[in-house]
């Protein structure tokens, strides 16, 4: 099986180091990207569309067939949002997306990137964590091939990449202990992005992932 995958949000950290695991991947063929504003990633595999408005995709449509993968990684921060103006990005946008690829790729696997506390009952007091849970379970009934949530949380940047997080970088260097003592919170982003593509390939029974699974999903061969 070779992949063709659709990603999101490679301008931010994580979708740039998902981009570029898929770049250097012998079994990912293709890669579309679709952004707001270019990528500066140039590479054989890669095409990028820039489109502004991802609440309408009819302009578009007609380049979005032909995949198997979408590893969705745009995402905003909660941080001085309202629960409205944060579920109308984090959760409206995205299952528009799914639904458009859905329609034009039924044989699609749909892999999204929420983070290590989210909701899955939808009822608890934190709303981000309320917000991703609605997301990740509404796209857990949606009819993909397969379907599978990212729950990172301290993620360990990729070197070289011009992406990271600034807070992310000066805690690097503590890396090995974050590892050692709190194995269920960290994971590195090559991690994130070799798991996305073998949850492509190997179909795995288990829908969410959190750190742990992703560390042991990025190992398979």
């Amino acid at each position: 099986m070779k992949i063709k995958a659709i990603i999101t949000g490679v301008t931010g950290m994580v979708g740039e180091g998902v981009l570029h695991e898929c770049l250097l991947h012998p079994d990912v063929e293709s890669v579309l990207v679709i952004n707001r504003k270019p990528c500066g990633v140039k590479h054989d595999k890669l095409k990028e569309i820039i489109h502004k408005d991802f609440f309408d995709l009819s302009s578009i449509e007609n380049q979005l067939s032909g995949y198997n993968a979408c590893y969705f990684c745009a995402g905003v921060s909660s941080v001085g949002k309202k629960e409205d103006e944060y579920r109308r990005i984090t959760y409206d946008l995205t299952l528009n997306f799914a639904n458009t690829l859905l329609k034009l790729n039924p044989d699609l696997t749909f892999c999204y990137v929420s983070g290590v506390g989210t909701d899955s009952t939808e009822k608890g007091r934190i709303m981000w964590a309320r917000v991703k849970g609605k997301t990740e379970n509404d796209l857990l009934k949606l009819s993909f091939k397969d379907a599978y949530m990212f729950r990172p949380g301290f993620i360990k940047p990729t070197v070289g990449l011009k992406n990271a997080y600034k807070s992310y970088n000066f805690f690097t260097p503590f890396y090995p202990i974050f590892r050692k003592l709190f194995s269920k919170y960290v994971v590195t982003l090559e991690e994130v992005g070799l798991a996305m593509i073998n949850v492509t390939l190997f179909d795995p029974d288990k829908k969410v992932l959190e750190c742990k699974d992703i560390a042991q999903m990025a190992k398979q061969h």
